[in-house]
């Protein structure tokens, strides 16, 4: 056989080769070329596919940075004006009770008057004696209102406590008239003023730096540390209340829990970068709503399962696997979360590529998805106020179907759309999560939605914006204590302030079960709405 002529790559020799040798050698070559052409065009692809959601990441962080937090879209209005999503709506509100067919969005009329409860000052406007001379009658009519602000100010409240002496067998002996318990004992503020602090620090978002400042304006100041040590002191005088409430949460049929993220700069064992976490959970008997945070470094298993022990009903929550163990434990029913599975549309929408089909308008599969679980939601504004054998009727009847299509729809297209995506991502979590997600179909007093309990962590993530971090674990504690008594005050329609002072007033005497239930939101004898201004004492 002959053999064939030494060759270099670079400039090979042919010469001397049979035209068959010569046809097999090309025809090897060309699907080598061809391979490295199609491993080429892999490679492309793939660096395309990294590329393109790199890029989405990229759009998705630089808005949750820098643009509002709110879902609602810029473009909605004109997506929403589709033909088919229309006709679609405008039959489901055919079959929606007549009472709930006006317009969710539509205005309520406003009252410009006053609320009662607040205190008013007469002010007459007086004629003249000259110019009333002669008449035969005057009268008075009101012709205007206008809202008064009295600023805050600092009293020294000065204790003289009388005694009496007594000779009792040739000796005196001193009776004095008792002092009034205080929750700190040894603390030079009143109730009140460590009332305007928790308040102040926990249902207004203030930094005790800045409290610091407006009380040295008010005439004395009060140094950031006193204040601080003081929340802490008072997380165990408040101890027993919170675990009653924790007891009676417990004793619902009903609970919503969520978790958020606190940086906590001294925590044994963690760094400063760590996460740790501030777990709330809403719920409680007919009557008696509460609302509790819980901080913890942990965010295991462990945590729900200590918070939610005596719990039997129904726990909603998003898709976090944590909760499991307790749902198993407890044979809780789970149901899931709409507004988690809506967001993630939203953030794949906000994310997308501003070049892509959609801005031509051709919806996305994630512009389509929302909408589909706007009607949904649309249901539920529909039958807000139904009962709940009502809502589960009207549920079973438009919602299921409404549900049934939505995840036909998702299974056909969840691998049509890229791989690693955010609409990808959106619909594999909606898929995974579908057992609850529908829940809330079989139940008429459960929501649509977890929003009771990230409404309940909203003024903590408002206030973490404003004061960043807790130093210590101790001051994360006395956190969640303090949010406790305000958000389950608010819950219970007490006016916060006065609520807090309230139990300042009496907890310091309550050394019985009985005295600290009486203490418990739904007892107190307290005006419920209440808008006046605090009382501090009479001719004040």
């Amino acid at each position: 056989m002959k053999k064939a002529p030494q060759t270099n790559q670079s400039n090979p020799d042919y010469s001397g080769l049979s035209a068959e040798e010569l046809l097999t050698i090309l025809t090897e070559r060309d699907a080598q070329l061809e391979q490295v052409v199609v491993e080429r065009d892999k490679t492309i692809s793939n660096q395309q596919r990294v590329i393109k959601l790199l890029e989405e990441q990229l759009r998705l962080a630089t808005i949750r940075k820098f643009a509002t937090s709110s879902e609602k879209l810029p473009f909605q209005i004109t997506l929403f004006d589709e033909a088919e999503m229309e006709v679609a709506l405008d039959e489901l509100e055919e079959q929606l009770p007549q009472s709930s067919q006006t317009p969710t969005t539509s205005k309520k009329k406003r009252n410009r008057g006053f609320p009662d409860a607040l205190p008013r000052k007469r002010i007459e406007l007086c004629l003249s004696a000259a110019e009333k001379a002669g008449a035969s009658s005057t009268f008075f009519s009101k012709v205007k209102e206008e809202l008064e602000y009295i600023p805050a100010q600092l009293n020294v409240l000065e204790y003289w406590q009388e005694k009496a002496v007594f000779n009792v067998d040739g000796q005196e002996q001193i009776i004095a008239a008792p002092r009034p318990n205080h929750p700190l004992n040894k603390c030079f503020a009143h109730v009140s003023l460590l009332a305007y602090i928790m308040v102040a620090k926990y249902a207004d978002g203030l930094p005790l730096y800045r409290l610091e400042g407006m009380l040295k304006r008010y005439g004395n100041p009060v140094s950031r540390t006193n204040m601080a040590n003081w929340i802490i002191r008072l997380n165990d005088v408040f101890k027993p209340l919170i675990n009653l409430i924790r007891e009676h949460q417990n004793q619902g049929h009903y609970i919503n829990a969520d978790e958020t993220r606190i940086q906590v700069l001294k925590e044994n064992g963690r760094s400063i970068q760590s996460d740790k976490w501030m777990w709330v959970t809403c719920g409680g008997p007919p009557g008696q709503p509460s609302v509790l945070f819980e901080y913890d470094p942990s965010r295991a298993g462990a945590i729900p399962e200590r918070l939610l022990a005596d719990f039997k009903g129904v726990l909603q929550a998003d898709g976090y696997s944590g909760y499991a163990s307790i749902c198993q434990k407890n044979q809780l029913q789970r149901i899931g979360c709409w507004d988690h599975a809506r967001r993630k549309f939203v953030e794949a929408i906000r994310a997308a590529d501003p070049k892509s089909k959609r801005t031509k308008g051709k919806p996305s599969k994630a512009d389509v998805a929302v909408a589909k679980i706007r009607k949904l939601y649309r249901i539920e504004a529909a039958i807000a106020d139904c009962s709940d054998a009502e809502k589960y009727r009207k549920r079973q009847e438009l919602s299921v179907p409404l549900l049934n299509e939505f995840k036909i729809w998702l299974e056909t297209n969840v691998t049509k759309v890229l791989k690693g995506s955010q609409t990808r991502k959106a619909m594999e979590y909606t898929l995974n999560q579908w057992e609850y997600l529908i829940g809330y179909c079989d139940l008429g007093y459960v929501n649509i939605s977890n929003a009771k309990a990230e409404n309940a962590i909203r003024p903590f993530a408002v206030g973490r914006k404003a004061w960043l971090f807790a130093d210590t674990a101790h001051g994360a504690r006395a956190s969640a204590t303090c949010y406790s008594l305000i958000e389950t005050a608010k819950a219970n329609q007490l006016e916060p302030y006065s609520y807090i002072r309230y139990v300042l007033e009496h907890i310091g005497s309550a050394d019985t079960l009985e005295k600290i239930e009486a203490l418990l939101p739904w007892n107190v004898p307290l005006e419920r709405n209440l808008k006046s201004a605090p009382v501090y004492g009479k001719g004040q």
